[in-house]
């Protein structure tokens, strides 16, 4: 029988999980609606994907079977929300005391990603037009 290398088994998990979070994003987000003009489905999401993480990530689970990190945390937690690692690495940060730093990361990462959204659509704008 075929032996696979350790990578390849890793990579094939993350793929799975990521099919599969990206799936569960894609119903979720339609199936929950808009109030107050408040896309309530990807909150939705970036709470239950935080929500599983933080499950994971601190669970006897990810001693015992490490490679399932691979399936649930990168792959399925990453294609659901990448808000989830963002909770993660900030509570991470809270339980060593660096308040600054997450304060900082917070900061950084919310109004970075706001202006990259920003500056890639001034981008698109520019070389294709208003859609």
């Amino acid at each position: 029988m075929l032996e696979l290398s350790q990578n390849l088994k890793e990579i094939l998990l993350i793929g799975l999980g990521g099919f599969l979070g990206a799936v569960t994003r894609y119903i979720l987000s339609n199936t929950i609606p808009v109030v107050f003009e408040m896309p309530l489905g990807t909150f939705g999401v970036n709470l239950i994907g935080s929500f599983i993480m933080g499950f994971f990530m601190y669970s006897p689970l990810n001693e015992i079977y490490p490679q399932y990190r691979f399936l649930i945390v990168t792959g399925f937690c990453g294609a659901l929300s990448t808000f989830s690692t963002f909770s993660y690495e900030n509570l991470f940060l809270l339980e060593k005391g660096f308040i600054i730093k997450v304060v900082l990361n917070i900061l950084l990462n919310v109004v970075g990603c706001i202006l990259a959204v920003y500056l890639g659509k001034s981008l698109s704008i520019s070389l294709f037009g208003e859609v």
